[in-house]
């Protein structure tokens, strides 16, 4: 480690930066995927210190002055396998879905937008879905690029309270997440879609092959 050690950066900036965090990807062909994954962790820790502020820049110096830092505790040890690109969404292990369910939307037009560029930003497809009282957002994707999502989701101040403040989404809930399956439908984009009715709503699911988890997970919230 005592020689330097190229890193790229990719900082995905969301709408409301820099009142939330970026989305960071982190790829070396010096360093493990595990290696890759810890420095990333460590730069959204400390970006978490810089809310309110552009953070770029700070972030970039940080990095240079702390690297060999990082790569010096033990958790850095693990893992061979070397980080030099993102996982590709094409390929089906790299699948992942997840369902999350959100209380309300106080400001539905400008969070709705915000959830379509998160989407698009991060190669997420899937639907943000609304039946009545209820809101779900299901993603696909590379599982590295939903929890990105949902870093985002939590940390930016995507709605306003109820005196119209702007505010982070403390209500949100992940109902499951799971590995796409073969009987899965792969979305090719990411939609905004009203359902008039719960039946409609199933079919939704029902199409996706997801009726085991409708019943499980979205039936619930509606009794």
């Amino acid at each position: 480690m005592d020689a330097d050690i190229p890193l790229q950066l990719v900082f995905h900036l969301p709408v409301n930066y820099p009142s939330c965090l970026p989305g960071i990807v982190v790829n070396s062909e010096h360093l493990t995927r595990a290696e890759c994954e810890i420095v990333k962790e460590k730069l959204l820790e400390q970006a978490e210190t810089l809310l309110s502020e552009p953070m770029v820049h700070e972030l970039v110096l940080w990095i240079q002055q702390n690297l060999r830092h990082i790569l010096k505790r033990p958790e850095a040890g693990g893992g061979s396998e070397k980080c030099t690109s993102a996982a590709s969404t094409t390929v089906d292990d790299g699948l992942w879905m997840t369902l999350l369910h959100l209380d309300h939307m106080r400001a539905k037009t400008k969070y709705v937008r915000t959830v379509e560029k998160w989407a698009s930003d991060l190669r997420l497809t899937g639907r943000l879905m609304f039946m009545g009282k209820i809101i779900l957002i299901l993603l696909q994707g590379d599982r590295n690029n939903i929890k990105e999502y949902l870093i985002l989701q939590k940390t930016c101040k995507v709605d306003v309270d109820s005196s119209g403040k702007k505010c982070k989404e403390k209500m949100i809930s992940v109902l499951f997440e799971t590995k796409v399956q073969t009987e899965h439908k792969r979305f090719l984009a990411f939609e905004v879609k009203e359902y008039s009715s719960l039946d409609e709503l199933q079919k939704e699911f029902e199409t996706a092959g997801l009726k085991k988890l409708f019943s499980e997970f979205v039936l619930r919230l509606v009794k």
